[in-house]
């Protein structure tokens, strides 16, 4: 199962995330983290030239044997020549990662795919496939309703997705399902919303009140079958066979290890749809409001 788990390295180069008590993680325990996370079988890395340093960190520490996932920020507004711009993105990334390709590089704006510039933006990227810089290219999305407008117009052969226990769009739009079909390799982000889920109910910042009928159905059902909310989260995530990856960012080693702990006691327990939730002010992060 460890090798389904991808390490999410946001907080490599950023303070990233709501529980996030740290801010950014020093060199030295990013190095342990990466290393405790290859000794444990993962050897997936996510990251993003738009998180801070975390490229140029995880050059520094060495991750020539990782498949390494990087995605290309938002095309600048005054850009002449999105081919070359594309090209000198991804060049400087490898150069930053000191790695000679990417796994994977998705586009973080996907949607200006379906722009003027788009059909450039696509050929630049097979043009880096075919060059071999990359293996697969794709796109990381925030709402399955996206692919409504992209699939029926570009092969990808890679999406990253929010998937959660209580954001389950990609499935019940039957995307999930429908990107497996077509040999769409499914990477899912978000497992705990961005720490949301993880949190005692006392520590829940007060913005998040106006869903607590939800947050009592959700600590009622942990109660019920006796499961911590890491073990349900990851089991939810795990048990989704179309799923390939699923990416999570830790703090700390410690954070990895009670991650990795959690994956070898996951039981199998259904997932009760009433914890299932479609208000974006919930769901996406981009949304909340915590002043």
């Amino acid at each position: 199962m460890n090798n389904c788990l991808a390490l999410g390295t946001a907080q490599f180069g950023l303070p990233y995330g709501i529980a996030n008590q740290v801010g950014r993680i020093s060199r030295d325990e990013a190095t342990t983290i990466l290393d405790h996370a290859w000794a444990a079988g993962l050897d997936t890395i996510d990251t993003a030239i738009a998180y801070g340093e975390s490229e140029q960190r995880l050059g520094e520490i060495g991750v020539a044997h990782w498949q390494v996932i990087s995605k290309l920020p938002e095309i600048p507004e005054y850009c002449p020549n999105v081919a070359a711009w594309v090209q000198e993105s991804v060049l400087s990334s490898l150069e930053r990662l000191k790695i000679a390709k990417l796994r994977g590089m998705l586009l973080h704006r996907p949607k200006q795919l379906l722009g003027s510039q788009g059909e450039q933006l696509y050929r630049a990227m097979i043009a880096l496939k075919d060059e071999g810089k990359v293996e697969k290219i794709g796109i990381s999305i925030y709402d399955p309703d996206e692919l409504d407008a992209l699939l029926p117009h570009y092969k990808l052969d890679l999406v990253q997705a929010p998937f959660n226990i209580i954001d389950r769009r990609l499935a019940t739009s039957d995307w999930l399902k429908r990107l497996h079909q077509i040999g769409t390799e499914v990477h899912v982000r978000s497992v705990f919303l961005q720490g949301l889920l993880l949190m005692d109910a006392a520590k829940r910042p007060a913005t998040f009140s106006r869903w607590q009928p939800l947050w009592h159905q959700w600590h009622s059902w942990l109660v019920k079958e006796a499961l911590t909310p890491l073990q349900a989260c990851l089991s939810f995530v795990a048990s989704q066979q179309e799923v390939n990856r699923f990416i999570v960012g830790v703090d700390s080693c410690y954070q990895l290890e009670q991650v990795l702990a959690a994956l070898d006691n996951m039981r199998n327990v259904e997932f009760p749809m009433e914890l299932a939730c479609q208000d974006p002010l919930l769901i996406n992060p981009s949304y909340w409001s915590l002043d």
